[in-house]
């Protein structure tokens, strides 16, 4: 008889361990056992909870954007004019929970994934959306006309500060905070 309570604790824990692991390995090349093995469970109860290694996968990423979204949303509610809320969006990209190693190695993995994974493309469409429009938000009453282009370019700028994080192994969220502020310095009037 399963014991009640214990699926979602379970699946908290698999998630948490493609995380870390898929971290490690820095690629999608790691196995449903290493996944189950890290998070103290079997290989046949991750597949029974998930099913396959991307649907794990899928679920941590959802985890991911779920934190995100939520920090994001917290440092927005705290923000009173167009310039903070700019400043928090950056800021929600680059917290300690969404630039740490292990994070960013998921991210990249997840672009990977988009790929070739439809379920995996509509939710890095999703997350593309809400940061252009949280950006475009903010970015309208400032730069007006040149809104679009600015949030296009932060977007990149953001990615390409995980990328090269990614590859570089040197995830300085400082830095990479700093180096976005200060393209806002010299766009923003």
């Amino acid at each position: 008889m399963p014991k009640l309570g214990v699926e979602p604790i379970r699946k908290a824990a698999l998630i948490n361990a493609t995380i870390a692991t898929v971290g490690r390995a820095g690629s999608l090349d790691v196995t449903v056992a290493q996944i189950a093995r890290e998070a103290g469970m079997s290989s046949a109860l991750a597949h029974h909870y998930f099913g396959s290694k991307e649907r794990i996968f899928l679920a941590a990423m959802r985890h991911i954007l779920a934190g995100y979204g939520a920090g994001a949303r917290a440092l927005l509610s705290e923000s009173q004019s167009p310039r903070e809320r700019l400043n928090a969006v950056v800021k929600a990209n680059f917290s300690s929970a969404n630039f740490g190693r292990e994070t960013i190695a998921a991210w990249l993995n997840f672009y990977a994934l988009a790929l070739v994974e439809p379920e995996a493309a509509r939710l890095l469409r999703v997350y593309h959306r809400r940061l252009r429009s949280n950006l475009l938000v903010a970015l309208r009453p400032l730069a007006g006309a040149g809104a679009e282009r600015i949030a296009r370019t932060l977007g990149a700028l953001i990615d390409g500060l995980y990328l090269r994080a990614a590859l570089s192994n040197d995830a300085d969220a400082v830095a990479a905070e700093r180096t976005t502020l200060d393209y806002l310095e010299k766009v923003l009037p």
